[in-house]
């Protein structure tokens, strides 16, 4: 766990995170609404060299960002009971980086293997990060990285 008392810092450690990212990686944030689910998505942004403003793709349930390579943001809020095909498994096996917001609306078609985040919204409005690595490339880096 790794806990942050800025937005400055999250975005940070999405730079720092970035770093370490492979086409085909998959990131699932958790948290409640406000929690910086987007935030840190920026910073992710940033580290893979995105020059767009990054924002919640709530409305669009997804966003494609280009940088080193691309970035699908996903939402996944709206697709609660959603059961028809949905077109997602191509990003999530291509050449980009998927964060997904609110994965559990679509939990049955995410990948097994990914990096699932929680970010808790503390009462000094700090955030904690904990992670969870599901497959061995995804708990190599979090060793590597000391999370």
């Amino acid at each position: 766990m790794i806990t942050f008392h800025s937005e400055q810092d999250m975005i940070h450690f999405g730079e720092q995170l970035a770093l370490h990212m492979f086409p085909g990686f998959i990131l699932t944030l958790q948290g409640d609404l406000g929690a910086g689910k987007t935030t840190f998505t920026k910073g992710i942004g940033k580290g893979l060299g995105v020059q767009r403003i990054i924002n919640s793709p709530t409305f669009t349930i997804v966003k494609v960002y280009h940088g080193n390579m691309p970035l699908y943001h996903f939402d996944a809020y709206r697709l609660e009971g959603q059961d028809e095909e949905l077109g997602f498994e191509e990003m999530f096996e291509g050449d980009g980086v998927c964060v997904i917001e609110w994965p559990a609306f679509i939990e049955r078609i995410l990948p097994k293997e990914r990096l699932e985040i929680n970010i808790t919204k503390n009462d000094d409005e700090s955030r904690t990060f904990s992670f969870q690595a599901y497959g061995k490339k995804y708990e190599d880096m979090i060793k590597e990285m000391a999370l």
